[in-house]
């Protein structure tokens, strides 16, 4: 089936069946990436690491909101 044939069939769904299949779509190609996951928990320990050491200058919260 072609991919035309495919977006024909999927326009004949109701409306709730569509939802379905965009959010199953959608879903596929959201998939985990562990090494980035990885990088980015490494990160965020030796940022907790660097503020509990004083390491790092630290904004308030009403600076970055201004």
């Amino acid at each position: 089936m072609s991919n035309a044939e495919i977006l024909q069939e999927a326009l004949r769904l109701s409306p709730q069946e569509r939802y379905v299949v965009v959010e199953s779509l959608l879903k596929s190609l959201d998939k985990p990436d562990e090494t980035v996951d990885t990088v980015w928990a490494d990160e965020a320990e030796k940022r907790l690491q660097d503020y509990r050491n004083n390491k790092i200058a630290t904004i308030s919260f009403e600076e970055v909101f201004n």
